[in-house]
């Protein structure tokens, strides 16, 4: 049985066909990029698969489980996460709230119930310190702890992409799906980012999804590259295999790989 698998996906919005008899699986622990030009159906991929859009058919299976049709909350229960191309985060929050916000789905007693306690003894006491216990781990991995108390919407954008990481491992997920994770940040920030990426992979035990834009870091971390162009697939396989696809070349690339 494939840990996650993705089978005949389709979805058109009006006449276009946004995704079509899209398949492919995906084996635990192992990062799995999807590449392709700008319009290619990445992000709606990443979509049905959280459960934003529902497909028109095709089945999305986590662990032999069918998703289609769940909500996009118990679609995160259930273990999948994800950074969007655009930073979904809350700007007049600190790092440590927006981080234990990703602790929600865990919570018994509800997100701000810790803030209710009457005695460290209570229920919600005991759940708040556990949970703050895992995004101080979080935010000591990312390296946030200078910037742990300060409001997201200070911080530069490098690091506001790495909150938003932050809040989908949280989450523990077992699969972590992530968009464009390196979108506006310097050549310093994405060589800490590929570290980070990989580090996940490792010590968190977490399979990665991925749609990135920067070749180096698709050919530098990933396991299997999936490669698609309007809504289709064209090939798939190692990276330097792909990347030497002439369709690929053609359609992404634009230019000879050597």
């Amino acid at each position: 049985m494939d840990f996650f698998r993705v089978d005949n996906l389709s979805i058109s919005f009006g006449g276009l066909k946004a995704v079509e008899n899209i398949s492919f699986s995906v084996e635990k622990n192992k990062i799995f990029s999807i590449i392709g030009p700008n319009g290619s159906g990445k992000t709606t991929i990443y979509n049905l698969i959280s459960g934003i859009y529902k497909p028109d058919k095709g089945r999305i299976l986590l662990e032999g489980e069918d998703l289609v049709g769940e909500t996009p909350d118990r679609i995160a229960k259930k273990g999948i996460a994800r950074t969007f191309q655009n930073i979904e985060l809350f700007g007049n929050a600190t790092v440590m709230d927006n981080l234990m916000l990703g602790r929600h789905i865990h919570m018994k007693t509800g997100v701000f119930g810790g803030a209710f306690m009457w005695g460290r003894k209570s229920r919600a006491a005991r759940e708040e310190i556990a949970n703050r216990e895992i995004v101080e781990r979080i935010i000591d991995f990312l390296d946030l702890q200078s910037v742990r108390d300060s409001f997201v919407s200070n911080l530069p954008y490098g690091r506001r992409k790495l909150v938003e990481l932050g809040r989908a491992l949280a989450l523990e997920p077992k699969i972590l799906l992530l968009d464009e994770p390196s979108a506006g940040m310097n050549t310093e920030e994405k060589q800490d980012l590929n570290i980070w990426i990989k580090d996940i992979q490792e010590d968190y035990e977490v399979t990665i999804l991925l749609i990135e834009h920067d070749m180096n870091m698709i050919m530098g971390i990933s396991d299997f590259v999936f490669a698609m162009n309007q809504g289709g697939k064209i090939t798939e396989g190692f990276p330097q295999d792909v990347q030497r696809h002439p369709e690929v070349i053609r359609a992404y690339l634009g230019e000879e790989v050597a």
